[in-house]
């Protein structure tokens, strides 16, 4: 996960003043000089770096910090906050139209994601109650068009498209089309080039006047790093960019573009690409993403996620279960079908504080869940339902089935006669009952 580098240097300077009793100003400025090579590291601008450490210190260096009983943690807080802004302060949100539909233009370089993220972008919109169109204006990259159609498709979202003629035209056309069928949102999925020209902004100015643009929405890829930045300052110098779609913030990037485009450009990030999924978009939180940074989770969006992804009825159903001591292989498998939903064990992890120190990374294995599905559903209906009847010629047809091993059916069976033995005290003790109350548990994670 990006920042995992700078999460793990910010906790070694803090660990340090921790250990402190009281601090001095020399132990601040010590503290703040790693954080500014910390961030360095991490690819952030260096102006941006050094602001931001100045900043801080300048902060920590008072009578309130200095004389408070817990001054490490009056710092951490500081810094928290500090990140907080730097980032954005608030969360910030699209611009409305005053009459539909809201028009979205998508602008970026070449291989930067623009489409797979208009994509993502309409399907976050239709999971909202919004009826998104859209509209293949990217009339140069070889299947382009094709692209767009295909994930327009999957996602179950119209798409517009007039072959190669003037993007600026199709744009009009789709608009009108919008307003005629009662889309509220377009969103325009414009060309790239490999680098920055005047032929490709001319073009973009000219969409742009055409259809009067409500959000100019520039998608950056944060593996590049500080390139990105610089790509970000340069289109909004031209365009006027109304924010940044970040994308590849789950992948092995050092974060610096996230921490860097706001302070560099004046724009917000609004939304950040975590994944390969096109369920992989998350609004951008600065408040939430700084406490990822210093390693304290983000609670808010893992709730968030259960509660988009979890079906009410079914938590409630599976509760039940789990209170009477019912829960069976097949209730196994659909509570793996609805974690999957949320996306993978490794960012879900990161979101929960304290997790990413007690699970090292290569204790994650994403497939072992895939390899546990495959093991059910090699399962015959009564054999899931009462898996006591496992002998040892059914357990080798189900490893057969599922491709693994008969020591992993075992293993398998194994945790679950343990999870049930679990539930079952748990009914047993005073006030089990109440614990298991609506709560959708997520068993053998």
């Amino acid at each position: 996960m990006a920042f995992d580098n700078l999460t793990e240097r910010l906790g070694g300077v803090f660990k340090r003043l921790r250990s402190k009793g009281k601090l001095n100003e020399q132990d601040v400025r010590n503290a703040m000089r790693e954080v500014r090579l910390a961030l360095l590291e991490a690819d952030v601008n260096y102006k941006v770096a050094k602001d931001f450490t100045n900043n801080v210190a300048e902060k920590c260096i008072g009578e309130k910090v200095m004389e408070s009983l817990t001054p490490a943690q009056m710092v951490i807080k500081i810094v928290r906050d500090e990140l907080t802004a730097l980032m954005g302060s608030e969360q910030a949100r699209l611009k409305f139209a005053k009459k539909i539909p809201t028009i979205i233009m998508m602008c970026g370089l070449q291989g930067s994601g623009k489409t797979t993220h208009a994509a993502k972008l309409a399907k976050h919109l239709k999971s909202k109650g919004n009826r998104p169109l859209l509209v293949a204006c990217d009339i140069y990259r070889p299947a382009a068009i094709e692209q767009l159609k295909v994930l327009g498709e999957q996602i179950q979202v119209p798409v517009f498209e007039q072959g190669t003629q003037k993007p600026e035209k199709t744009a009009v056309e789709a608009v009108k089309m919008a307003r005629d069928y009662g889309h509220d949102f377009v969103i325009l999925d414009t060309a790239g080039r490999l680098h920055i020209d005047t032929e490709l902004m001319e073009e973009l100015s000219r969409i742009n006047k055409a259809v009067e643009i409500d959000n100019i929405l520039l998608v950056i890829d944060s593996m590049v790093g500080q390139d990105s930045v610089n790509v970000a300052k340069a289109f909004n110098d031209i365009l006027e960019i109304d924010g940044v779609i970040l994308t590849k913030l789950d992948g092995d990037t050092r974060g610096g573009a996230a921490l860097s485009v706001k302070a560099v450009t004046g724009k917000p990030i609004l939304f950040a690409g975590v994944g390969e999924k096109l369920d992989d978009l998350d609004e951008f939180h600065p408040d939430r993403m700084a406490s990822r940074i210093l390693g304290m989770g983000d609670m808010l969006s893992f709730i968030e996620k259960v509660e988009s992804e979890i079906d009410e009825k079914e938590a409630l159903k599976t509760a039940k279960k789990l209170q009477e001591n019912k829960f069976d292989m097949e209730d196994l498998l659909s509570q793996f079908e609805q974690i999957k939903k949320m996306g993978s064990i490794k960012s879900l992890i990161s979101m929960i504080p304290g997790m990413d120190k007690q699970v090292r990374e290569e204790d994650i294995d994403e497939r072992a869940m895939l390899r546990t599905e495959a093991i059910i559903k090699s399962m015959t209906k009564k054999e899931r339902a009462k898996p006591d009847i496992l002998n040892a010629s059914r357990r080798r047809r189900i490893a057969a089935g599922a491709g693994v091993t008969v020591e992993e059916v075992n293993k398998l069976v194994k945790q679950y006669e343990q999870m049930k033995k679990m539930f079952r005290q748990m009914n047993n003790s005073k006030g089990g009952k109440r614990r298991f109350g609506g709560f959708n548990l997520p068993p053998m994670m």
